[in-house]
C-alpha cells in the first residue's frame, strides 16, 4: 500500500473526474479512487476492506441525488468528511446540501487549490475529531481516545499522549519517512530540553506495544535518519 491519502471521488463528469485524479495525485498526498454513480460509491464504500480518508461527491449523478447518499451514510454512522460539488450555490441549495450532512459545498466551476484547501481543511478537522478512526496495520487508531484496536485478535492497546502523537504524524506522512528532528519538533515542540534520546526511547517503548515482535521491527521502521510507517504489515501478536 502506497502513502498517498484515498479519497473517494463521485462525479458522472468524466473529463472532471480524469483532471481531478490527475491533481489529487500530483504531490503524492492524495490517491482518488472514482465512481460515476450512487450504486458504485456505495458498492465501494461497502467494501470490507475500504478505506476512504475523505469523500468527493458531486450533487447530480445518473441515478439520484448525492445529497440522499450523503444522508445515508451519516445516518449508517459514517463520519469521514464529506465535500459536496454541485452546478447551483443559491442559498436554498446550499443548506439542503448542508442539513444532509456535509461538511462542506463547492459549486462548480470551482477553482482546483479552493478545492485541495477546503478538503486539507476538513480533513485537519476530522483528525482533530472524537469520531477519527485510522487504519495503522493490523490496528484500528482512534487518536482522541489515544487507543489502538485489534479487532481480528479481540485486542486493545493503551498509548501514551505522545506516542499517541508520534503515531499521528507518522500516519499523516504516509510511507515518507519523518526525520527524528521533525518528528521531535512535532510531538514535543521547540523544546531546547527534549532531545533525540527522548524520542528514541518513546520509540523503543511503542514498538514494544505494537510489533508483532519487537526484535524484528516491521511496522515502526527506522530509515533514512527517521521513521517511518509500514501499512502492509497486516498481522499483530
Amino acid at each position: 500500500m502506497s502513502g498517498e491519502r484515498p479519497i473517494l471521488l463521485v462525479d458522472d463528469d468524466d473529463s472532471l473526474r480524469a483532471m481531478l485524479v490527475e491533481q489529487l495525485a500530483v504531490d503524492g498526498e492524495f490517491i482518488a479512487i472514482e465512481a460515476s454513480t450512487l450504486a458504485s460509491a456505495e458498492k465501494l464504500l461497502a467494501a470490507a476492506d475500504a478505506r476512504f480518508d475523505a469523500l468527493i461527491l458531486d450533487v447530480t449523478l445518473p441515478d439520484g441525488d448525492g445529497r440522499d447518499l450523503c444522508a445515508r451514510l451519516r445516518r449508517q454512522g459514517v463520519k469521514l468528511p464529506i465535500i459536496m460539488l454541485t452546478g447551483a450555490d443559491d442559498e436554498t441549495d446550499v443548506v439542503r446540501g448542508l442539513d444532509s450532512g456535509a461538511n462542506d459545498y463547492i459549486a462548480k466551476p470551482f477553482r482546483l487549490a479552493e478545492l485541495l484547501a477546503r478538503l486539507r481543511a476538513q480533513m485537519r478537522i476530522f483528525e482533530n475529531s472524537e469520531d477519527a478512526v485510522f487504519i495503522i496495520g493490523p490496528y484500528q487508531f482512534r487518536p482522541s481516545a489515544k487507543l489502538l484496536q485489534d479487532p481480528a485478535r479481540k485486542k486493545r492497546i493503551r498509548l501514551t499522549e505522545k506516542e499517541a502523537a508520534i503515531l499521528k504524524f507518522l500516519y499523516r506522512a504516509g510511507t515518507t519517512p519523518v526525520a527524528r528532528q521533525v518528528l521531535l519538533n512535532e510531538v514535543w515542540g521547540y523544546n531546547a530540553s527534549v532531545t533525540t534520546h527522548t524520542l528514541e526511547t518513546h520509540i523503543y517503548r511503542l514498538r514494544q506495544k505494537i510489533e508483532p515482535d519487537p526484535a524484528n521491527v516491521r511496522l515502526l521502521i527506522t530509515e533514512a535518519g527517521g521513521y517511518r510507517l509500514d501499512p502492509s504489515v497486516v498481522e499483530a501478536a
